[in-house]
């Protein structure tokens, strides 16, 4: 390779990858974590839905909806959660206008996920079919949940923008980031590219660190690019979907973005025209009609349902299903039928009625979440993943001590100890926040969306903000490390002490999701411990604030030049 590709591609590479290095950090161990969001949410509530999965009731939902609101004319929707033990309820205004009359939406009011919580006459809950437990969002708000929505930043949605960007803001930055992380990995794969083979099996761990941290970088590097680069097109796909599918809406469907989700399948466009007339039919058995429909579609489960138009006579309710992977990779099923005859308006076979765009759509979540091959896929994906939370780190390493020259100007490389302090103080202490927050779910008496953000952001916020100030990074990573190893050994303490579900207790019960979560933080607790053994045997300090620039002439252990006049004859 010629030195002007080189240096093209280490610019490109060093500049994409310290500019997102803490989000995509944070990105990495968030969505690490997310791989275990269903467990995580069993852990929490102490309900196993792999020992112990409840039915569905719908029915009931619906009963005790009839006790506050007049349902007839409404639309309610079920979105089912993964895991099968609830599910998210929304229900509209009716269409009946004696029964809610027509509101001005308010000004400023944000859309899609805004509803949640309802504005008097709708509303937006979760139900656990458990524990019969109903509550808004945030008051079911679980700590997979938080996990999940920070690995693509959307709790930065939040932040007060002076100007509208047309998309939320944590989306958009997620988006951004995993657009410079596709460079970052591109232009990385260049730079080693003659050296891939040989370099693949070197490494130095006796070294000096700078030689560690390069044989770190560049062997997790290459072994995880696969995965890496998975992510990172599955999540521009995922996350900033609306830039790709702008373009082709103004030009296919002149614009009408409506049109373009219903024919990817996002929105299925169902509309019926109220009638005023009750439905002649003596009530409707939401349950049975699931459960037949269920029997029909075998292992495939019943993610959504719609109700059109509840207890008219144009009544409709769809039900909407996606392909068991274990079964077919690709696939969903749908079916719309008209509740006053029971007659089958549309319907397409999860088995059969497989099409180009489930294919594609299925192959995207598939990949990005790691749900096609079980808990052993999963486990997989979660080392690949915090192995990428190394890749980053190391890098951060590399490329502050490749300016740890005292020929670089003090001013410069005091910018750059800071910025390598703060990005390496924000991505450490997210092991040790975690666990502390894992614990206080146990510890506090009521759990909501508003603890969790508090415990998290606050603790992480102090931590990040201790570790910097000792301007010390072997320091940092030791009192990080052994922070972690108390903390995660005490998560499952936390969780016995707390639920009585003590690891051989949920081992015995076949509560595997429970067991799961309590084994991976001991497997996390024993990891800091060997890697704090290990850094305090052979951690180096170095100061590069201390350091004053001289003059290469200058360096010591290097003979200063003499010029000599030669005499001429």
């Amino acid at each position: 390779m010629d030195a002007r590709k080189y240096n093209i591609y280490f610019h490109t590479h060093t500049i994409s990858g310290i500019i997102i290095a803490a989000l995509l950090y944070v990105i990495f161990f968030a969505g690490s974590f997310s791989f275990f969001k269903d467990e995580i949410i069993a852990w929490q509530t102490g309900a196993s839905t792999v020992a112990r999965k409840p039915a569905p009731e719908y029915n009931f939902v619906i009963d005790s909806l009839s006790r506050h609101y007049n349902l007839r004319g409404r639309n309610l929707d079920f979105y089912t959660f993964r895991q099968g033990n609830g599910t998210y309820v929304n229900m509209s205004a009716s269409m009946d206008s004696t029964i809610s009359k027509p509101k001005k939406e308010q000004a400023g009011r944000r859309r899609g996920r805004g509803r949640r919580g309802g504005d008097g006459d709708s509303a937006y809950f979760s139900h656990y079919f458990s524990d019969k437990k109903t509550g808004s969002y945030a008051d079911n708000y679980t700590m997979g949940e938080f996990l999940y929505r920070l690995h693509f930043l959307a709790q930065l949605n939040q932040v007060p923008l002076p100007v509208n960007l047309g998309t939320p803001f944590g989306y958009l930055l997620a988006g951004i980031v995993s657009f410079l992380f596709l460079f970052a990995l591109i232009t990385g794969l260049f730079l080693h590219w003659d050296k891939m083979v040989s370099n693949f099996f070197i490494f130095r761990p006796w070294s000096k660190w700078k030689t560690v941290w390069t044989d770190m970088h560049t062997a997790l590097g290459v072994i995880g690019f696969p995965f890496q680069l998975v992510f990172a097109v599955t999540g521009v796909i995922l996350i900033v979907n609306f830039v790709l599918l702008g373009p082709f809406g103004k030009v296919l469907f002149d614009g009408d973005t409506d049109k373009v989700y219903e024919e990817l399948q996002y929105n299925r466009g169902l509309k019926v025209e109220y009638t005023y007339s009750p439905l002649e039919v003596s009530g409707f058995d939401l349950d049975k009609f699931v459960q037949e429909w269920q029997g029909k579609w075998g292992s495939n489960p019943v993610t959504r349902i719609h109700i059109l138009n509840y207890l008219d006579q144009s009544m409709q309710v769809a039900l909407e299903s996606k392909a068991d992977p274990k079964l077919n990779f690709a696939g969903s099923g749908f079916v719309l039928v008209e509740a006053a005859t029971g007659k089958v308006l549309r319907e397409k076979s999860p088995f059969t009625g497989t099409n180009y765009i489930d294919r594609v759509k299925s192959l995207v979540y598939h990949l990005h979440f790691g749900d096609f091959g079980g808990t052993p896929m999963r486990i997989v994906f979660f080392i690949l993943g915090l192995m990428g939370c190394v890749v980053i780190l190391s890098g951060i390493m590399i490329w502050l001590v490749a300016r740890d020259k005292v020929s670089v100007p003090k001013h410069k490389r005091v910018f750059n100890f800071w910025a390598s302090n703060f990005f390496m103080a924000a991505c450490l202490s997210m092991l040790p926040v975690t666990a502390f927050t894992f614990i206080m779910l146990k510890a506090a008496k009521a759990v909501d969306q508003s603890l969790i953000y508090n415990v998290y952001f606050y603790s992480w916020l102090v931590l990040a903000v201790y570790l910097m100030l000792w301007r010390n990074l072997p320091l940092m990573n030791k009192q990080v490390l052994l922070l972690s190893v108390f903390l995660c050994a005490a998560v499952p303490l936390a969780n016995g002490i707390a639920t009585g579900l003590w690891m051989w207790n949920t081992w015995k019960d076949g509560a595997v999701d429970i067991f799961l979560i309590d084994t991976l933080f001991v497997l996390l607790a024993v990891t800091s411990a060997f890697a704090y053994v290990k850094v305090s045997r052979q951690a180096k300090p170095f100061n590069m604030l201390g350091k004053e620039n001289v003059t290469p002439s200058e360096r010591p252990g290097r003979p200063q030049q003499v010029t000599r006049r030669l005499k001429t004859s």
